[in-house]
């Protein structure tokens, strides 16, 4: 069992597969768009390993934003977490937290490029229907924040070795 370990631990390192964190905010849960961004994750073939609809309250905004607590659109920001349901949602594959980054488009929905996903469907920056994870270490800190492991797919989906 130590050496499958070992050697799943290697091609998990030679191709790089990552979980990340993506939230539906609330805007895009009200406009009923929670489904065609999952849509658009399952295309690029990335794998759903948890899905949870939840009410954040201000201790789990505060909680994801704390890497923001001075700033100005920090107060803001939590009050809009907060003010409706979001989908938490953890996905793997392949360099995943870039590949998400890169369809998820610029914070700014002005600046992001049409076929992303706030270029196509946000038109505020701070209404950008999306949160994604921005590196490993966020990801490592930010998944734990709305799953705990037992709430999560163990393991590699099947598909992954058809990427």
């Amino acid at each position: 069992m130590e050496t499958k370990t070992r050697s799943e631990s290697k091609a998990d390192q030679k191709t790089n597969l990552q979980r990340t964190l993506v939230l539906a905010k609330p805007d895009a849960v009200h406009r009923g768009l929670v489904g065609q961004i999952i849509n658009r994750f399952e295309e690029r073939g990335l794998a759903m390993m948890g899905l949870r609809l939840l009410q954040m309250d201000a201790r789990l905004a505060e909680k994801l934003y704390e890497p923001h607590v001075g700033k100005t659109f920090y107060p803001p920001l939590v009050e809009y977490m907060t003010s409706g349901p979001i989908v938490a949602m953890v996905w793997e594959g392949v360099e995943a937290i870039s590949i998400i980054r890169t369809m998820l488009g610029a914070t700014n929905p002005a600046q992001a490029n049409p076929g992303t996903i706030r270029g196509d469907f946000a038109q505020r920056v701070d209404r950008n229907i999306v949160h994604g994870s921005d590196s490993p270490e966020s990801a490592s800190r930010e998944i734990p924040i709305f799953f705990e492991a037992s709430q999560l797919m163990p393991g590699h989906p099947a598909h992954t070795t058809w990427l």
